[in-house]
């Protein structure tokens, strides 16, 4: 089970963006495979989650987590395995998710690691349905949404791994979902295969027209992934006693200025004091990781019971993993995006 490779390949933030990301933007490296100390394990990275909250990382401003520093390793979720061992907690082979970014190997002294298991049926879906996006579309809608029997629901970014994960658990608490996809595949897919009842592509020319047309009784819980023209076409229809969860903008992350046109920041803080609607943010596991179990149990048990589906976009080669970040911004990803870093030992 030992690998005999001495080196570790990392790619860092070689600059920061001004707008959308570039290649120039990062830079690979290679450098001497780290040896672990007493107490730490070497992890040997086989998957990694790319996420749009990477963009934000890259800019130097004060947010929810400290910016990446220029010429440091990118962040990321990591499902690793134990490569060597000098951690009694720890056996070499056990697969565990870190959080060791964009690169081969790392090291830990255990604390944050999170076991997987010796043999996991799916390592890479705890980086998606069983992690981060899906904890995220649970506790989103079910805490801050609170979708009713019979409410109509509408989700952005309806075939990412957050919002397909949204339309499919309101399915199940009886709501009428409604996606907003760009394309007609990904539009197909919610509907034939994740089960929503409309999808609407927002590239469309009449997209305003067309949710206006599928959401005829308005909308009652808004999980907003998009921003921009996309909740422009939704502030109109959002009923009296809407809940809209703020789970991200990606619209806006490559933003360098405020959007053209009027100011319309009183016009949506009137919309939501007329129709007392409930408007939140929320940063997954600094809010609910006590609640991560709850959420487990119950995804755990949906899947076994294929109740809900999940689709992964797998790339191969840590080399691609600013390629693959950018079409990510750009909506060219079909499911979760995940890197495969190495084969598994």
């Amino acid at each position: 089970m030992a690998d005999t490779q001495s080196t570790n390949s990392r790619i860092v933030l070689a600059s920061r963006p001004v707008g959308a990301p570039t290649q120039g933007n990062f830079r690979l490296e290679t450098m001497a495979k780290p040896v672990p100390a007493n107490g730490e394990v070497l992890l040997r990275g086989v998957y990694l989650s790319l996420d749009p909250y990477m963009r934000g990382r890259m800019n130097d401003a004060k947010s929810y987590a400290e910016p990446v520093a220029v010429d440091d390793v990118m962040v990321g979720a990591t499902v690793c395995q134990v490569e060597k061992s000098n951690n009694p907690e720890f056996e070499v082979g056990e697969w565990v998710l870190a959080y060791t970014g964009w690169q081969e190997y790392g090291l830990s002294d255990g604390e944050g690691l999170l076991k997987l298991g010796k043999a996991p049926t799916a390592p890479s879906y705890a980086l998606g349905i069983m992690g981060m996006p899906g904890f995220t579309a649970y506790m989103g809608l079910l805490d801050i949404g609170q979708p009713k029997q019979g409410d109509t629901l509408v989700v952005a970014a309806a075939t990412g791994p957050v919002g397909a994960t949204v339309g499919q658990i309101g399915k199940l608490k009886g709501c009428r979902v409604i996606g907003i996809a760009g394309g007609e595949e990904k539009c197909r897919y919610a509907k034939e295969i994740l089960g929503f009842d409309e999808c609407i592509d927002h590239k469309a020319e009449d997209f305003e027209q067309q949710l206006a047309t599928a959401c005829d009784n308005g909308i009652d819980v808004y999980f907003e992934n998009v921003g921009g023209k996309v909740f422009d076409a939704v502030q109109p229809l959002l009923n009296t006693g809407a809940r809209v969860p703020i789970c991200g903008l990606i619209s806006q992350y490559n933003a360098t200025s405020l959007p053209e046109g009027p100011d319309r920041t009183s016009m949506l803080m009137g919309t939501l004091l007329v129709k007392r609607i409930k408007m939140q943010g929320f940063i997954i596991f600094d809010d609910y990781a006590h609640r991560y179990n709850e959420f487990a149990q119950d995804m755990g048990q949906w899947l076994s019971e294929g109740k809900i589906q999940y689709k992964e976009h797998l790339v191969k080669g840590l080399e691609n993993a600013p390629g693959a970040f950018i079409g990510l911004l750009e909506g060219k990803n079909f499911g979760k995006l995940v890197i495969q870093i190495n084969q598994p030992l």
